[in-house]
């Protein structure tokens, strides 16, 4: 890759436009995608577990052992599903996905078993929440490197709004139509929006349009082409920063799923209604949405640490505060701190791995850490359940698992990151390389730190 130019107002106007930079094309379009992975988030399949129950006859623990195989067994393919984002693009991969998560979603609807339900879990944990979320992430950080945390940003925080809009939508078609006719609904709704996003409307990398990242000139006609640079994905695995990223999304995921799975419980405990306790997704979700979008602002200016830390810190105060939290502003406060903390790391998550290990290898590398909090989020709720089963109370979990983020928090601030990886004006190419064969970085054989 050449030098970046600096923008002039000229090339910046060109880039925003609907003629120019297809990035910001790319961002709409990947946004629309992350919301239809709502039939597929723990919010979305909530509300079909009381209907489950009675029609199927099992338990709930029943079901919620299957879906926690589902979780652990979707999680597994993850690393697959980002290999293959690097080797057969975006557009491809996101079309096949949208293919078979809607055609899941249908199967679901005719299920009779347990053992059915757990094979549907499956299938729609691996393609909605991880593959297809995984997949319209690494789209939008494929097009940008200065403004990637805003971008990245951006496709987060929209994608966020449209899964929480999806149990208020869900609950009046379950209850009039059944939840065979939703599953059924969604499923065709997938095929409608997923399948032409891929096919017709994502494009896989700035390059199959002539154009740049971030929208800067494109090198001349007769310049040669040199390969994205990017660390492999077993590079990127010796590599410090990539565990604690990877550390960082993992205990967010299994600590703030806990308390979503158990909210309601969790919070009637503490005073508030029912109806209180389901309506404090309402202050997490507007928290998330201003704590993504301010995070991939600050991302793309001060140093990644400062954003993990401040997730961890939030997520630590969460717990704390979810061990005494009562009725009126002390359940908002709550709210609040527990939105702030999951969806900052995600955004860091998401700018950050791009920015330091190169884009060529980049859905292998997200799709490890994919894997990595998925299986958390499948392991939180169990363990929540366990303490509240034997103790009757969720105080004494909360309150320690709190010490983890901490730890978290304390690894960020010691751990050297790496230099921002760019290409450099004049290397020679990159040849291709699978996982296990080294890579140079835009420096040579190592990644320096600061």
């Amino acid at each position: 890759m050449r030098s970046t130019p600096p923008h002039s107002s000229a090339s910046r106007v060109r880039a925003l436009s609907s003629q120019g930079f297809y990035g910001w094309h790319i961002v709409v379009f990947a946004s629309i995608a992350l919301a239809a992975t709502g039939p597929g988030q723990t919010v979305g399949i909530s509300l079909f577990i009381d209907p489950l129950i009675e029609d199927l006859g099992v338990s709930r623990s029943a079901i919620a052992t299957a879906y926690l195989i589902g979780t652990l067994g979707g999680a597994v393919a993850l690393p697959f599903i980002g290999r293959a984002l690097d080797r057969y693009g975006v557009r491809r991969t996101m079309a096949v996905i949208g293919l078979a998560f809607g055609a899941l979603l249908i199967a679901l609807s005719f299920v009779s078993s347990i053992v059915g339900l757990t094979a549907g879990f499956v299938g729609v944990r691996m393609a909605g929440q991880g593959a297809l979320g995984l997949t319209a992430t690494t789209a939008a950080a494929l097009w940008f490197e200065r403004r990637r945390g805003l971008a990245t940003g951006i496709v987060s925080a929209v994608g966020a709004v449209g899964i929480s809009m999806t149990p208020l939508l869900l609950e009046g078609l379950i209850s009039q139509h059944g939840w065979r006719t939703a599953w059924l609904i969604e499923g065709l709704v997938v095929w409608a929006v997923v399948i032409p996003l891929g096919l017709v409307a994502m494009r896989d990398r700035p390059a199959a349009l002539g154009q740049r990242p971030d929208g800067d000139a494109a090198p001349h006609p007769d310049a040669p082409v040199i390969p994205e640079p990017g660390l492999t994905r077993s590079q990127v695995l010796r590599h410090q920063y990539f565990w604690l990223v990877a550390a960082a999304v993992a205990v967010a995921g299994l600590l703030t799923t806990a308390v979503a799975f158990h909210q309601i419980s969790l919070l009637t405990a503490r005073g508030l209604t029912a109806t209180e306790a389901a309506a404090n997704f309402i202050p997490q979700t507007v928290a998330g949405l201003a704590a993504t979008l301010v995070t991939g602002y600050l991302i793309d200016r001060f140093a990644p640490r400062w954003m993990t830390v401040g997730s961890m810190v939030s997520l630590a105060l969460a717990l704390v505060w979810g061990a005494q939290v009562g009725p009126g502003v002390s359940a908002i406060i709550f709210g609040i701190l527990l939105g702030t903390a999951s969806n900052m790391i995600r955004a860091v998550e998401a700018a950050t791995l791009p920015r330091y290990f190169g884009t060529r290898h980049i859905g292998a590398i997200r799709g490890l850490v994919a894997s990595i909090s998925v299986g958390g989020t499948a392991l939180g709720p169990l363990l929540f359940a366990a303490v509240f089963d034997r103790i009757g109370s969720y105080s004494p979990v909360l309150v320690a698992s709190s010490a983890i983020p901490l730890v978290i928090a304390v690894w960020a601030l010691v751990a050297p990151e790496p230099a921002p990886m760019r290409g450099e004006p004049g290397r020679a190419p990159e040849p291709d390389a699978d996982d296990d064969e080294a890579v140079a970085g835009p420096s040579g054989a190592s990644l320096p730190s600061r």
